[in-house]
């Protein structure tokens, strides 16, 4: 075996609850307009005839209660606060109705987005790239087995800054369900344990600055949490 030209990164892993173990991160894949509401506060309509994704890196993770820096290349850092399934078992062209075989667990997630950035892609008709895949992007709390969580309901998920309220919904909100978008996702990709959807964020998302407190919950899971520091 040859030697690497440079040290090869450290694949990103994630805390388990109630396990000494932790789940190593393979993919993220994101739904985009799961929320009718948040699609409608962005001033678009949700496509119900399909979901529609993007990606981002493995090395955008960064575990709750970190202290992060800004993000560069932006005025206008936002929050979404979504609920992620971890994927622990393969899977291709699954059936809905087999897909939730699939899952070890979730968690609780925030997607942090350079909205500026974003605004800036669409109206060029660009891709979202750099408003989405960027480093400290995707914060992620401990994984809960999906045994201990349950099935998939009116959860309440919500997000305050600095202890005010900014987002509030129900799971069952969501346009597209779990098993549907696992199903939707494994007709293009080999999808593997490690992989992690995010799947949607409500509305309420706003504008974050440096020295502000995130907390994100859904009924279940624990909480996660990310202060922002100063930009580098």
């Amino acid at each position: 075996m040859s030697d690497t030209l440079f040290p090869a990164p450290d694949w990103p892993s994630l805390p388990v609850a109630g396990s000494q173990a932790r789940f190593p991160v393979r993919r993220i894949f994101c739904v985009g307009r799961n929320y009718a509401a948040h699609a409608a506060e962005m001033g678009n309509e949700v496509d119900r005839a399909a979901p529609f994704y993007f990606t981002k890196s493995p090395l955008a993770v960064v575990e709750s209660g970190a202290t992060v820096a800004y993000a560069p290349g932006t005025a206008d850092l936002h929050h979404e606060m979504e609920f992620v399934v971890a994927l622990g078992r393969p899977g291709f062209r699954v059936a809905p109705a087999a897909a939730m075989a699939l899952v070890f667990g979730y968690a609780a997630g925030l997607d942090m987005t350079r909205r500026d950035l974003q605004a800036a892609a669409k109206a060029r008709q660009r891709p979202w790239d750099l408003a989405k895949d960027f480093e400290d992007s995707a914060v992620l709390a401990p994984i809960t087995p999906a045994g201990d969580f349950g099935v998939i309901g009116d959860q309440r998920i919500a997000l305050s800054v600095n202890g005010a309220p900014r987002q509030e919904a129900r799971l069952s909100d969501m346009v597209w369900s779990v098993p549907e978008l696992i199903a939707d996702l494994s007709r293009f990709y080999h999808l593997a344990p490690g992989d992690l959807i995010f799947t949607g964020t409500p509305a309420g998302v706003g504008a974050v600055g440096a020295g502000d407190r995130i907390r994100g919950e859904i009924d279940g899971l624990a909480p996660v949490h990310l202060t922002l520091g100063v930009a580098e």
